[in-house]
């Protein structure tokens, strides 16, 4: 049995170095690499709301044209970031200019964004509409005047409104019209004045300018204004800002129009400088 060991100790030997050549010799089976996707680092991500809310004493002062609206923590009101400006979830682009918050620029964090315009149209199938502003709802004293637009990130038609004010009803405008003349174009008030409504007032003066009236049959109407917006100052409650109908010049016709009629505005008038005769 002597002569046997030897001879299993090196056939065992023999098999196990064929059984290495032959693993050697083979092809190895691939193995699938996953690449492991980076996590966000959330601890880079800065805080811009904080709870509960601490707001300043008063609302701040925002400049002509500028929206004050509650910010994106829905905490305090905040003058609305203008085209260009910075914006987080705090701090949101005016909704009123068709604004929104571009974060493309803040990968991957997505935490401080640039105020840009939606491209018209911004929905393959939406066709961008918007109708001319009705006329306002009373001749004189504070009324509205509204039109349908779908200048919006949904293209769904939405009503908006505005303030309008084509005369004061406490004013005889009939003593400013010069000798000679029948018509009034145009009256501004000398002193500069604030808005009110609802017992709440304009944060800043205006010295506005109004239509004026005329001695014969002829009417005096809008035909070049803007809309600006007007921050508002309540005495026991938050400010607000709306939208309000600024009259650049008026024109005096012989057809007087229906102030309820939605449709008057499709009519055109001549661009030319004020009538006031």
């Amino acid at each position: 049995m002597r002569w046997f060991l030897p001879w299993t100790l090196a056939a065992v030997t023999a098999a196990a170095a064929g059984g290495a050549l032959a693993t050697a010799s083979s092809p190895a089976p691939t193995a699938m690499a996953f690449t492991p996707v980076p996590l966000e680092d959330t601890s880079s991500r800065p805080q811009f709301c904080k709870w509960p809310c601490e707001c300043p004493p008063s609302p701040p002062r925002c400049p002509l044209g500028v929206s004050l609206i509650t910010d994106g923590c829905e905490c305090c009101k905040m003058c609305a970031q203008q085209l260009g400006d910075n914006c987080t979830e705090a701090a949101i682009c005016d909704p009123h200019r068709g604004l929104y918050c571009d974060y493309s620029g803040d990968r991957p964090r997505y935490a401080i964004g640039v105020c840009a315009r939606e491209a018209e149209p911004w929905h393959r199938n939406c066709l961008v509409y918007t109708s001319p502003w009705s006329p306002c709802s009373t001749t004189c004293g504070l009324g509205v005047s509204t039109r349908i637009s779908n200048v919006n990130s949904h293209c769904w038609p939405e009503q908006e409104s505005r303030l309008c004010n084509l005369r004061p009803c406490d004013v005889d405008i009939h003593p400013h019209i010069k000798e000679g003349k029948k018509c009034l174009a145009v009256y501004q008030p000398e002193a500069p004045m604030n808005f009110t409504l609802a017992g709440c007032i304009s944060t800043r003066s205006y010295r506005p300018k109004y239509c004026g009236v005329c001695t014969d049959s002829r009417c005096c109407n809008p035909y070049k204004s803007k809309t600006i917006d007007v921050s508002f100052q309540c005495p026991d409650g938050p400010g607000f800002s709306r939208q309000v109908l600024w009259i650049n010049a008026c024109f005096c016709n012989l057809s007087c129009r229906n102030p309820n009629d939605i449709f008057a505005d499709l009519e055109s008038y001549p661009d030319f400088s004020e009538i006031a005769n």
